[in-house]
């Protein structure tokens, strides 16, 4: 079995990459709690302060490297963040911005260096019409409220100018 995962085989058929249909929050909440014992660190999540520091951070890195970001959402237990096309790989904004948001938590005392921040490289969605684009961005305006949080408002989303990507 990969990567040692032989102990978690306990608590339910192992699947690899994002499921076409996503299990409950309560399922996963209870694989969660089954799984703890079993993990190699502790589960954390962003408390509200922790989401002010990975917010500066995204702000700080896509002000530096010139994104456009159209669309953010930082929850306790992930990000939905919707940047425009850009000369940098998906990949590698993705490794700018977890790079940056690890760095700004572990040094404002919020998590330890030796404990990871980030699950793994991101999960990728690319939009092709403008139709897309308003879907996604609304799927991500809404995430914090299906949740009961807060709207959120970041300086760095800027509005969603009807830009499409050339393809050439």
């Amino acid at each position: 079995m990969r990567f040692g995962l032989k102990r978690f085989a306990a608590l339910g058929e192992l699947h690899y990459g994002r499921k076409e249909t996503q299990p409950p929050g309560p399922q996963i909440k209870q694989f969660y709690d089954q799984a703890r014992d079993e993990l190699k660190h502790p589960l954390l999540t962003l408390d509200d302060e922790d989401i002010k520091v990975v917010a500066n951070s995204f702000a700080k890195v896509i002000e530096e490297c010139r994104y456009t970001c159209y669309a953010c959402a930082i929850m306790p237990d992930h990000v939905h963040v919707l940047i425009r096309k850009h000369r940098e790989q998906a990949e590698a904004m993705i490794e700018s911005l977890q790079e940056v948001t690890r760095d700004s938590l572990i040094a404002a005392g919020k998590r330890a260096s030796s404990h990871p921040v980030w699950g793994g490289d991101g999960w990728k969605v690319f939009p092709y019409t403008q139709a897309d684009f308003v879907r996604v961005i609304e799927y991500i305006r809404q995430n914090p409220i299906k949740a009961k949080r807060p709207t959120q408002h970041w300086s760095f989303v800027k509005k969603y100018d009807g830009w499409m990507p050339g393809y050439f």
